[in-house]
């Protein structure tokens, strides 16, 4: 299981957009947030409106350090001030009193959805000028004048699946949450490297495998990492450090191109055709990234679709994208998705599944269906997610076995519950939503990548023909 997230003494901002050459600034936590609090709503708000808003900075800022969100591309800071990106941060300004104190009261706690540990990456936006997926700032204080309390201002938006969790602790955030690791450790986090780099080795056979996957950092545990810092340029030591980790994280979400996914979809709404809202530039939130999660489909079909990065903020590279949309299917192309941009993206997306054999293909994830899966459901696309589980089970003895016959009864609600209790998936229990499927197929894909051997590549247990 990941470890708690702590409260981080210090905040690193980088003062401009990600690539830019920018300044860098490292304050107290609690500074930190009462400066976008200040920059980001009015102090003579209710104070039910104020308290909302600050949870949702709080979580915000703490999901970019829990997930190492920036460290892990290779950056050296935690968050930035463009709002293109994070949340508004003015260095040098003045704070406001009330907020200061509200800040003071509240920096250690966060929201997180119900089941997982992670911090709710909590979208918001003005709500006047900007929608979004997420808290609304003028809407929050429309509740709070009607009475309602922060903690149901905050269900309004995120919806009632949602903690506020009290008095965490001050202290050093562990990277990852996975370093230092050495050999002689054992736990679920070793596991979760021993996994990540068996997946990044079928990209890279010089890494050996390590087998069995197993959570205990033996001798060929150490010779797989020493190898990934070899090939890489890091230091051979055989100890997962900061630098090491990073890279670790870097290099297999390059090779999945699914790292955006599986960190939002732990604590962002389901894959779902629903129309969201109006989505335009500067948009972020869930539907910016079910958005860009179809795009990104569609373009590995249609060449005149670019392909775009799944990250949930509406900018340039995802407009282009949205008017290449328009344009080949004959929309206007505005590069604003509404009701009609979002049915035909939507109709494309599904009419591209269902043109491929939906079958089950031994190493290959296939794209969530568009329809969740549930006690009753019937067809391929069960069957294919038995056959996923089955497959998954063989190494995670917590997740029962089913048959793959099609059907989805009691067994494949059980095994389903199992997954997403492993592995701190949020939704309704037994349930095979979009982000449940894209985990399930995520960590079918890392076990059998991870288990196949290229040519001349040691295969992690010993080969036999000696005496």
């Amino acid at each position: 299981m990941p470890l708690l997230p702590n409260i981080p003494e210090t905040i690193t901002v980088h003062l401009g957009l990600p690539e830019s050459n920018a300044q860098n600034v490292t304050l107290s936590f609690p500074d930190y947030i009462k400066n976008v609090a200040s920059s980001e709503i009015y102090p003579t708000w209710p104070e039910s409106a104020i308290r909302a808003n600050i949870y949702a900075q709080i979580s915000y800022a703490l999901n970019r350090v829990y997930t190492q969100y920036y460290p892990s591309r290779g950056f050296d800071f935690d968050i930035t001030n463009s709002t293109a990106f994070d949340q508004s941060f003015v260095y040098g300004r003045d704070i406001f009193e009330n907020i200061s104190r509200i800040v003071d009261d509240i920096f250690n706690s966060y929201i997180r959805r119900q089941g997982s540990v992670e911090p709710l990456f909590a979208a918001y936006c003005d709500g006047v000028r900007v929608s979004c997926d997420g808290l609304s700032q003028w809407g929050s204080v429309a509740l709070a004048e009607e009475g309602r309390t922060p903690y149901e201002i905050l269900q309004a938006y995120y919806g009632d699946d949602i903690d506020i969790v009290s008095d965490v602790p001050v202290g050093d955030t562990p990277d990852a949450p996975l370093i230092p690791l050495r050999e002689g450790q054992i736990g679920p986090n070793v596991e979760l490297l021993q996994r990540r780099l068996n997946r990044i080795s079928a990209n890279y056979p010089a890494i050996p495998k390590i087998y069995p996957v197993n959570g205990v950092f033996g001798p060929s545990t150490t010779e797989a990492v020493k190898e990934f810092q070899r090939v890489f340029d890091l230091s051979p030591d055989g100890v997962v450090g900061p630098a090491t980790w990073y890279r670790i994280l870097y290099i297999y979400g390059g090779i999945k191109r699914l790292s955006e996914l599986n960190s939002e979809g732990l604590t962002l709404g389901e894959i779902s055709t629903q129309y969201p809202s109006l989505l335009q530039l500067g948009s972020e939130g869930v539907g910016v990234i079910v958005l860009q999660y179809y795009l990104s489909y569609i373009s590995a079909f249609v060449p005149t679709v670019p392909a775009v990065e799944i990250d949930g903020n509406f900018g340039a590279g995802t407009e282009a994208a949205v008017r290449a949309f328009q344009s080949t299917y004959g929309l206007t192309q505005d590069g604003i998705v509404g009701e009609t941009t979002w049915r035909e993206l939507t109709d494309v997306y599904q009419g591209l599944v269902a043109s491929l054999p939906l079958r089950f293909s031994e190493g290959v994830p296939l794209p969530f269906p568009g329809e969740a899966l549930t006690v009753g459901s019937e067809g391929e696309a069960v069957r294919i997610i038995q056959e996923y589980l089955n497959y998954i089970a063989e190494t995670y003895s917590e997740i029962p076995s089913v048959n793959p016959d099609g059907v989805y009864g009691a067994a494949t609600r059980e095994a389903v519950t199992a997954f997403q209790r492993l592995f701190d998936i949020p939704g309704i229990e037994g349930v095979v939503g979009g982000v449940t499927w894209v985990a399930i197929a995520s960590v079918y894909e890392d076990l059998y990548q991870g288990h196949l051997a290229e040519e001349g590549q040691y295969p992690g247990y010993p080969i036999g023909g000696e005496a």
